[in-house]
């Protein structure tokens, strides 16, 4: 008999796939569309009207990623006891690649004010955990991991959840050692009743029940599980697909309930805001110009500071998925890659298209709010379709990423990040969702894996495992 835990996953993946790419290839035809006429810096919002868009960089693909095994190996008795590269199916051993940076020392850094940073990855643990956890620790060093938790996939009613994936991930999580961030989204159509001709993701019509899941998750794993982060990138209607539309008075009433849910229960946790997705875009409902469906993510974040969600996060989350455009370049710098054939971060410059622009400028809005809260970096990572059969629609920059350059930036990322002492937790993107999302190559999730198709390490996993891990 199938496990029905990875039936759901299975089901979802089905639904999803197809959505994904679809929303990829709008997102790049927005993008070709607009060229040198894109607008650049903050967007006015009360002006804008009508859908118009002012700069659309793809948007980070993580937000419909399902959590697809590939197979029915989750969590069964073959996993391996020991820890090779590949994974259980493949044959013969694989060597871990050199590093290719040279990892700086940062061992002369001051101690951050608020504790150790921690180097985390996403990864898919709820597909083959003891091996994945293991992974994570003994290989990477790495010390925190994220899990996705979708409360609309395993949910089928009112005080129904299975929880027997999560309960072994973090089973496997706790035995090896690794702090546990679960990110948690998505509400069940149950909960529900707004519905459009597209309908996405979006929070329960009453936030109680939100509130009361969240509850629940953290009464099952009290002291076991060391961060939340709520919701995710809230500033998208396709993940907040409301009747009033994206709008960040409603997120913050969503935040400061759940931080007082999850604060009564365990105060250790580490609750962190939804991340924002780096858009640059503005854009309307064609049929009501008062609904907002995408908002810039800066002018949204400055709506949730004015909404006062500094005072129920005790870290700021956010993304940035690197594009073709190394981590230490700002997006005024005139930086310019002459061999990119994706050409948008250096024609169109914007806000959005930098790594390090989209950071200090969240940084500089919290101080700007006489607040020193921390950057909780919930995901980050360049992608690479160097050895890959074809690249995701909407993802073309990633052609233009060698593997070397993907090592080489994500470890610089990491200590970037360390050293500007602005971020507390930093969570790559992504371990293994290659080889356990199910559509190859062309899956949006699969060029910014660390291992490939088969479960074989790329060089960015043996750079992280070499990397100095600084507190």
């Amino acid at each position: 008999m199938r496990n029905p835990f990875l039936q759901h996953i299975q089901d979802f993946f089905s639904r999803m796939s197809g959505r994904s790419l679809a929303i990829a290839g709008i997102v790049w035809i927005a993008l070709m569309g607009i060229g040198l006429s894109c607008a650049l810096g903050f967007i006015d919002l009360p002006g804008r009207r009508g859908g118009s868009v002012e700069v659309l960089p793809t948007t980070t693909p993580t937000s419909t990623n399902p959590f697809a095994p590939g197979g029915s190996t989750g969590g069964s008795s073959s996993e391996p006891t020991t820890m090779p590269v590949v994974t259980p199916t493949s044959e013969g051993q694989i060597l871990l690649p050199t590093p290719t940076p040279d990892a700086a020392s940062t061992s002369n850094l001051p101690p951050l004010p608020w504790g150790d940073f921690g180097y985390g990855i996403a990864a898919h643990g709820i597909g083959m955990p003891d091996y994945t956890m293991g992974q994570v620790r003994d290989h990477l060093g790495l010390s925190w991991v994220k899990q996705q938790v979708r409360w609309d996939h395993f949910s089928s009613g009112p005080g129904q959840m299975d929880w027997s994936g999560y309960d072994a991930m973090v089973l496997y999580a706790n035995q090896r050692g690794l702090k546990v961030m679960m990110s948690v989204v998505g509400s069940p159509a149950w909960s529900r009743t707004y519905i459009d001709a597209n309908p996405e993701a979006a929070p329960p019509d009453d936030l109680s029940l939100f509130v009361t899941f969240v509850g629940e998750l953290v009464d099952r794993y009290k002291g076991r599980v060391h961060a939340i982060e709520v919701w995710n990138e809230q500033n998208l209607d396709r993940e907040w697909d409301t009747e009033e539309g994206v709008k960040a008075e409603r997120y913050v009433e969503m935040l400061r309930l759940t931080y007082q849910a999850i604060k009564s229960r365990d105060p250790s946790i580490i609750v962190i805001s939804g991340a924002l997705s780096p858009t640059g875009v503005v854009a309307t409902d064609p049929q009501n110009s008062n609904r907002y469906t995408v908002v810039d993510d800066f002018a949204y974040f400055q709506q949730m500071v004015d909404a006062g969600f500094l005072n129920y996060a005790d870290c700021v989350g956010a993304h940035h998925n690197g594009y073709n455009v190394p981590p230490d370049v700002a997006w005024d710098e005139g930086y310019n890659d002459p061999t990119a054939t994706f050409r948008a971060p250096f024609d169109s410059p914007h806000h959005s298209w930098s790594f390090k622009t989209t950071l200090f400028g969240y940084h500089e809005m919290i101080r700007a709010a006489q607040r020193d809260t921390p950057l909780c970096v919930t995901e980050f990572g360049w992608a690479s379709s160097e050895g890959f059969d074809g690249t995701p629609p909407g993802f073309e920059f990633a052609a233009d990423n060698t593997l070397e350059e993907q090592a080489q930036w994500n470890v610089e990322a990491f200590q970037l990040m360390r050293e500007w002492g602005i971020v507390h937790l930093a969570f790559l993107w992504n371990l293994d969702y290659s080889y356990k999302g199910g559509i190859g190559a062309l899956d949006p999730n699969t060029p910014y894996s660390i291992l490939d198709l088969k479960g074989v390490a790329r060089p960015a996993y043996g750079a992280i495992g070499e990397m100095p891990k600084v507190p």
